[in-house]
């Protein structure tokens, strides 16, 4: 049983990718986000980005965990960046969830070159004590792993400094 928990929504792979490396290296649960109904076809790109740009909260999946959200000592909720905002996975799970995780750290993914910092405002504005790491990565470009690492150095400094 883990003490920490990654909370995933990909649709490229890269964000599954990213919560991978972490949770490997914490020896992290993973929960996936999946939608109930997964936009398919030419527009499916189109209509996520819409749903980020609307801040609509599509239908998703239950998740299923080892412990109740609020027991674990952190919660990693990692998550792309679509239309500059959050994807609207990660807002319904957020919109459910949120009052329920008490120490979180945000990653996002992203294509473009700008941070999209802002992300991780719009994911505070649902948990009760905001976020206490973020990080910013782009897949494959330079600076990813440095970024990744400090990242991980900043959870484990933040678990090593809670009370057991």
């Amino acid at each position: 049983m883990s003490d920490v928990l990654c909370v995933t929504y990909s649709r490229s792979g890269n964000t599954y990718t990213a919560a991978m490396e972490i949770a490997e290296i914490l020896h992290a649960e993973v929960a996936e986000i999946r939608y109930s109904r997964t936009p398919v076809g030419r527009f499916a790109v189109l209509r996520c980005g819409m749903d980020a740009m609307r801040r609509t909260p599509p239908e998703i999946r239950p998740i299923f965990t080892e412990h109740p959200l609020a027991e674990y000592k952190l919660v990693v909720l990692c998550a792309p960046v679509w239309a500059g905002r959050m994807a609207a996975p990660m807002r319904a799970f957020l919109t459910e969830h949120g009052k329920e995780l008490q120490r979180v750290a945000c990653l996002i993914t992203r294509n473009s070159s700008y941070q999209n910092r802002e992300v991780f405002a719009q994911m505070d504005r649902y948990l009760p004590a905001g976020h206490l790491a973020e990080v910013s990565l782009r897949a494959g470009k330079i600076g990813y792993e440095f970024w990744r690492d400090q990242f991980l150095r900043e959870l484990s400094a933040i678990l090593e400094n809670m009370e057991p």
